[in-house]
């Protein structure tokens, strides 16, 4: 396989997904000619042209409105949310317009409709283009979502999501955009099924639950405290709807111990639905209390020292995992 950075993986899976599909096209602010703020979409516009890479004007109620309206009539569209924060300005037609469509039409309706949205903190981009927002969308019924954490995720998950008959929103934390793994040739045509978690490291004693850009350090803090001989099994989900629960209750049974850690803010966050599912259908095996690891309860600081300060960090992890190693409910 290649090497290529999750960008690269991205910007593979629209290109084919567009090859393959002539209903597929891309619409959002500045992924045109200039190729994306983050510069995901380089060169798609020049082979694919102004119809199928549309650069829309500064509005995201505007831009997730026409795309659910092309999606209800047959269309895929891809629509990119420059900053996760401001998907806010699209609530209305992602919460109770295309969430609710198959369910309010008898499932008549289909909404092929993927919405890349750029998330989490970049560094120093302050309160409000740094958030991670995945968490608010758990309480929506009707929507997937994914959190890819690898180019070969996120290119196998993208091409699921586009080739689905429900909205999804696909959050791609901008940290990992130059972040590189190995992808099939770009001959091999794979696609990676939702719901379906990947066990990172095998462990024994600790169940450490990751999510997107928190996946690697959470690598990093097992390697750290397997020298302490406590062996960590680090888990990715992949994707938070749907959720595979089977292989998090497979993990708890063995280890009897949950860390889970994501970048979202800890009050409300993921980790909480997580923590919830384990503590209804787990709590037999537990053996201490799930322990969530997360972004501080405040906006987040424009100063590198203070965003560093709330941020999740490998020190965080190591700490949280060493203080249920041995613990005994």
């Amino acid at each position: 396989m290649r090497t290529i950075s999750y960008s690269e993986a991205i910007r593979e899976a629209l290109a084919e997904e567009m090859s393959r599909d002539p209903r597929v096209f891309i619409l959002g602010e500045d992924v045109g000619a200039f190729g994306g703020v983050f510069g995901v979409t380089q060169g798609l516009f020049a082979e694919f042209g102004p119809e199928r890479v549309r650069d829309t004007p500064i509005s995201e109620a505007a831009l997730v409105g026409a795309a659910l309206g092309a999606a209800l009539v047959g269309m895929r569209p891809v629509a990119e949310i420059m900053f996760g924060d401001f998907v806010t300005v699209a609530m209305d037609q992602l919460v109770n317009q295309a969430a609710k469509a198959r369910y309010m039409s008898g499932g008549k309706a289909q909404v092929p409709l993927t919405i890349r949205v750029a998330t989490g903190a970049p560094g120093s981009a302050a309160a409000q283009h740094s958030q991670s927002v995945e968490g608010w969308f758990l309480n929506v019924p009707g929507l997937k979502i994914v959190i890819p954490a690898t180019p070969y995720d996120a290119k196998g998950l993208l091409k699921t999501a586009i080739r689905g008959e429900d909205p999804v929103l696909f959050f791609e934390h901008k940290m990992l955009y130059a972040a590189k793994g190995e992808v099939p040739d770009t001959e091999e045509d794979y696609v990676i099924p939702f719901g379906q978690a990947v066990i990172r490291r095998a462990g024994s004693d600790i169940t450490l639950i990751a999510l997107g850009s928190m996946v690697q350090p959470a690598l990093t803090a097992a390697e750290q405290l397997a020298a302490n001989s406590i062996s960590v099994e680090v888990i990715d989900p992949r994707t938070l709807v749907p959720f595979d629960k089977e292989t998090i209750l497979a993990s708890v049974q063995k280890t009897g111990r949950v860390v889970i850690v994501h970048e979202a803010h800890r009050r409300g966050g993921p980790g909480a639905e997580i923590a919830a599912m384990i503590a209804e259908e787990a709590v037999q095996w537990l053996d201490s209390p799930i322990v969530r690891v997360a972004a501080k309860n405040v906006p987040l600081p424009y100063s590198p020292i203070l965003e560093e300060y709330v941020l999740p960090s490998v020190s965080d992890i190591v700490q949280a995992v060493s203080n249920i190693a041995t613990y005994r409910l």
